[in-house]
């Protein structure tokens, strides 16, 4: 539990920082060469705004939102660290109070649901951003996109599965 507590808000702050990357860093446009138009990493949120090809009017819209979205996220962030401090405190805690570990973790799990969903929306709103013909496009490379971490994920696995010592008979 702690370690998946650890994992979304590690997710989250990189989600964030891409936002910044891609709201600072755009250059002239999403249309710029590879490696210019989105955050570190690659598309935003699930959308890959630089194969899109979105008009002058679209970029600008985007911009405003990931600027917005930079603007009140930074409150929520630093709702889910000190959520995480809390947890980490109530945990190491001794002697160990059971009432203190569930209130910190429900704060948590607010912060982080709060956060969530601020993103959701960020998609959300981005996405009613596009045409059509963009949504489909955007639908068919992230199916592409998730086709690929499930090969990439089964082949993990694989080499997980090689590398258990075999119970021996």
């Amino acid at each position: 539990m702690i370690r998946r507590s650890y994992l979304f808000t590690l997710t989250v702050l990189v989600a964030v920082l891409l936002v910044g990357g891609l709201a600072f860093g755009q250059g002239p446009g999403f249309n710029g060469p590879p490696g210019r138009g989105e955050g570190p990493g690659g598309p935003e949120f699930g959308l890959p705004v630089r194969e899109l090809n979105l008009t002058d009017a679209q970029q600008q819209q985007v911009r405003e939102l990931m600027e917005q979205f930079r603007t009140e996220t930074r409150t929520l962030i630093e709702q889910v660290r000190k959520g995480e401090e809390a947890r980490r405190d109530a945990v190491e805690a001794i002697p160990v109070d059971e009432g203190r570990i569930r209130s910190a973790m429900q704060q948590l799990a607010e912060a982080e649901t709060d956060l969530a969903v601020r993103q959701a929306r960020l998609h959300s709103e981005i996405y009613g951003l596009l045409t059509p013909e963009q949504q489909q496009q955007a639908q068919k490379l992230r199916a592409e996109r998730q086709a690929r971490l499930k090969q990439r994920q089964d082949r993990l696995q694989q080499r997980l599965q090689q590398r258990r010592p075999r119970p021996q008979a």
